[in-house]
């Protein structure tokens, strides 16, 4: 075994020294970079990874203020997504070699893991896993595409396709499509014969969207900067008949707009709530103080089915589901189906600048890391 502290003397990671009373207090009072001690020999199935690339997500943001539902005790390292180089390998790694290219699964390893590897997230020099935890990069990727994809669709694989039931020939809308799960779920949508209908708050990021397949776009922000109503569009677009299925990924005011944009019998899927993101107490505090609410009334008399989305925890609650949509998005990606958009990169030295892009919705699809 290749010892890994004589390749990368001067590893080093990001830290979360505490949780902060929002993300951005976390951002900038409690985290920091510090140097990254090595471990002197690796297990029999460790696998040292060279991080190329590390994606910048919105979980990344919550869970730093401890408002996402999986709660790492400070101090940790952020980064729930990476992909690099094997470095080194314990003596008894059989599915990869020295210089493989590889990206993690970040149910299995890293801060929304538990077990010994949660310690080591994407935002650092270097990272330890073990070999059943990692992937080979797909073939045609570069590091930033392999870093930016594996949640993002499974997300947009388990609402759509699990619990939502989208079929060819329905219209789906939407929300916060210009995000990470929000294209993902563009993406998967179009794949299965969809009519996509798009919502943003910008129109140049909207335009990136239709260029990645949405049918339509609606920028629903309004002069005021507040919420937009776009239910005549909407229903302009649908002949009257309204949509068969909402991908609400923002919640708040958007949600409730939505529920007037349906046909009867429409599904309704929660996927996040990134527009209201405080609805959660922060430093870890819990609760749901400032929970978002939808009107019985109209979920009533349009017979909607309302869906929650949870796609980590379902998956925890019966890991049998993800096996199949692995198999679907990877067997995309073999074959051109799937192709993750990135538009932002950042050096490791500038994270908060690249956390903070993402929290001020500059982003379009990834954000990544650069170690």
């Amino acid at each position: 075994m290749t010892q890994p502290h004589t390749l990368r003397p001067h590893a080093r990671r990001v830290l979360v020294s505490e949780y902060g009373q929002t993300p951005l207090e976390a951002v900038e009072r409690f985290m920091h970079m510090e140097d990254l001690e090595l471990p002197s020999s690796l297990g029999a199935k460790d696998v040292l990874v060279a991080i190329k690339s590390a994606s910048v997500g919105w979980v990344d943001l919550i869970m730093a203020s401890g408002q996402y539902q999986h709660m790492v005790k400070p101090p940790y390292c952020p980064g729930l997504e990476y992909s690099g180089i094997v470095q080194a390998i314990g003596a008894e790694v059989e599915r990869f070699a020295l210089g493989d290219r590889v990206l993690v699964d970040g149910l299995r390893a890293g801060p929304r893991s538990s077990g010994a590897y949660q310690s080591y997230g994407g935002f650092a020099s270097v990272a330890l896993a073990s070999e059943d935890t990692l992937f080979a990069v797909p073939d045609g990727f570069d590091f930033d595409q392999a870093c930016s994809f594996l949640g993002s669709y499974e997300t947009a694989y388990h609402c759509l396709i699990t619990r939502g039931r989208v079929q060819a020939g329905e219209t789906v809308l939407i929300h916060g499509a210009s995000g990470s799960t929000g294209l993902a779920a563009v993406h998967v949508a179009k794949l299965l014969g969809a009519t996509v209908i798009a919502t943003g708050r910008s129109e140049d990021k909207l335009a990136v969207v239709k260029a990645q397949g949405a049918d339509h776009v609606i920028a629903c922000k309004s002069e005021s900067g507040g919420l937009r109503p776009f239910r005549d569009e909407v229903k302009e677009l649908t002949g009257g008949k309204g949509v068969q299925v909402v991908y609400d990924g923002v919640g708040g005011d958007i949600s409730i707009e939505s529920l007037r944009c349906v046909r009867f019998g429409a599904r309704f899927l929660i996927v996040g709530w990134a527009g209201t993101p405080f609805v959660a107490q922060g430093k870890g505090g819990r609760g749901a103080p400032n929970a978002n609410m939808l009107p019985t009334n109209l979920i009533m008399m349009k017979g909607l089915d309302v869906l929650g989305c949870p796609t980590v925890i379902s998956t925890e609650k019966d890991p049998s589901i993800r096996a199949q949509r692995l198999e679907a998005i990877f067997g995309w990606i073999a074959a051109g189906k799937l192709v993750p958009f990135v538009s932002h990169h950042f050096a490791l030295d500038d994270f908060k600048d690249a956390l903070r892009a993402k929290w001020s919705g500059q982003v379009i699809g990834g954000c990544v890391l650069h170690p």
